[in-house]
């Protein structure tokens, strides 16, 4: 069966990105000793990618002509009008995060489904009891303001910390799994 993860960055003080949406603060720990295996084993288990119109936009407007996920089907959860890149499978869907679990598990053949960036979309899927995972790279700056990381109105009931180590640059990568009745 497939999980449902929220594998994300986030600042020391829970966000994710500035309220403009500029992650400048994140870009400049690419390349940490341990990211990109850490990112490569994670996308191993991946089947299939969900992401909000906001995500995808900033995914257009900084890798122009660059789908990142050629192989993997993309479902982005929108009100906007947009087009996919030449060749890529991405689907752009409205509605209640529900309606689609059972096409997104389809789409993900037994692999896991990553939700990518967008707080709000990561808290849609856990208000819906459909998120299982909470993986987060905690980032060691503090951003004051901005989009948080996962905007539930809480509290929840504990998370189980599955897993945690530390990376590079002062990198603490946490693990966390959704209980019942959590999400």
């Amino acid at each position: 069966m497939s999980s449902v993860q929220y594998y994300v960055a986030s600042s020391l003080d829970g966000f994710i990105a500035t309220p403009d949406d500029d992650l400048a603060w994140l870009l400049q720990f690419d390349g940490f000793e341990g990211g990109k295996e850490s990112y490569d084993a994670f996308m191993a288990g991946i089947g299939c990618i969900v992401m909000g119109g906001t995500t995808y936009q900033w995914l257009m407007d900084h890798e122009p002509g660059n789908w990142p996920y050629p192989d993997t089907p993309c479902w982005v959860f929108t009100h906007h009008e947009f087009r996919a890149p030449p060749g890529a499978d991405v689907a752009f869907v409205r509605g209640d995060v529900g309606e689609f679990a059972d096409d997104l598990r389809r789409d993900a053949a037994g692999k896991n489904i990553w939700v990518v960036g967008g707080g709000d979309l990561a808290a849609q899927f856990a208000g819906a009891g459909l998120l299982d995972e909470l993986i987060v790279s905690v980032i060691p700056v503090v951003l004051g303001n901005g989009k948080r990381l996962l905007p539930l109105e809480g509290p929840t009931p504990p998370l189980e910390l599955v897993e945690s180590r530390t990376q590079g640059r002062g990198i603490v990568e946490l693990r966390y799994r959704f209980g019942a009745g959590s999400g």
